[in-house]
């Protein structure tokens, strides 16, 4: 494969794409999925199909919702091979001593790796975490912590966007940077993106943390780069980021990030869920994906080598973007 990705878009057919199923794509989305933004397919290091729409185009962040996670993963991946974090055994009470004196037996054994995983207990039914009532702390952190471990078992699968957060803030503590600044040296500006600026927030209502008012890089009050959202990328970056994954970390002449944390990051598990991305085994292929509210992803098809990037406008309840992939643009590749 290419080594960056060749933003000149080639004929089709010299990728093996169909190009006339490409081109009932735009009527598809406008007719189906009309809050997408924009799309990019990557398809052998090669632009293979690039629409934008609602008045977008390639220079257009977005709010790219809990991609935000998968990314964080990256850049967990990225401070443990340089020394900054030991693995991911390592427990999280470790990190916060000045947050923790008496943690019971469960909170002590929880890892790194159990929150990529999402497999820390909260005192919460799955997918009904209260994120307004963390939003609405004065101490992310503290808040996160007091409940992590309770009310469940350490290993079974439990969403929790405040989990990613703390892995935003072990970053912070490791490396002594924000998310946001060690994305911008270590993952962003290896990849040729643009630097994503330090977003001031002097107010932490529902749009300035998730709404029109999102910018750059959303923080906690306390300065830590919200984990689990909150960043605002580019459909073009998404891409990028999903292709360096697909080439198993290099990007140009640079190792970005380690091939074995790829591998580790998206093995398939009983879960589907590997560290902060999706994973999926269909019809005869494996892919792994990072997910956004409102219908933001980066579908990573290794057999296809092929990359989707979806930027989206929010809306509740969106049509599942892997039926678009799946009845679309899977069957515009030419075996």
């Amino acid at each position: 494969m290419q080594s960056t990705i060749n933003w000149h878009k080639v004929k089709p057919e010299s990728i093996y794409m169909n190009n006339e199923k490409l081109s009932k794509l735009e009527q598809t989305i406008k007719s189906e999925y009309n809050n997408i933004n924009g799309i990019v397919i990557i398809r052998n290091g090669h632009l293979a199909y690039e629409k934008y729409f609602n008045g977008k185009g390639p220079g257009d962040c977005h709010h790219v919702a809990s991609v935000t996670k998968s990314v964080l993963s990256a850049l967990i991946g990225i401070a443990i091979d340089k020394g900054y974090i030991k693995s991911v055994e390592e427990k999280v009470i470790d990190f916060f001593p000045n947050y923790i004196s008496n943690a019971d037996k469960q909170k002590q054994q929880i890892t790194i790796r159990h929150l990529l995983t999402m497999t820390v207990p909260y005192p919460y039914e799955d997918w009904q975490e209260p994120l307004d009532v963390l939003c609405q702390q004065q101490d992310w952190i503290k808040y996160t912590l007091d409940i992590m471990g309770k009310s469940g078992d350490l290993g079974a699968f439990k969403y929790s966007t405040a989990g990613a957060h703390l892995l935003s803030a072990i970053l912070t503590r490791s490396t002594g940077k924000s998310a946001r600044a060690f994305a911008n040296e270590h993952l962003f500006s290896p990849l040729g993106m643009k630097e994503i600026p330090d977003y001031r927030m002097d107010a932490y209502g529902f749009d300035d943390l998730f709404g029109k008012k999102v910018k750059g890089w959303v923080h906690d009050p306390n300065g830590n780069s919200t984990g689990g959202w909150g960043l605002t990328l580019t459909t073009r970056d998404m891409a990028r980021f999903g292709y360096l994954y697909l080439n198993n970390g290099v990007w140009g002449n640079n190792e970005v990030l380690l091939e074995s944390w790829i591998w580790e990051s998206t093995e398939l598990n009983d879960n589907n869920y590997g560290y902060l991305w999706w994973l999926r085994q269909e019809d005869g292929f494996f892919t792994y994906a990072a997910i956004g509210d409102g219908g933001n992803m980066i579908c990573c098809i290794p057999k296809m080598s092929m990359v989707v990037a979806i930027t989206s406008e929010f809306m509740m309840n969106p049509r599942d973007r892997w039926l678009l992939i799946k009845e679309h643009i899977i069957p515009a590749v030419i075996d």
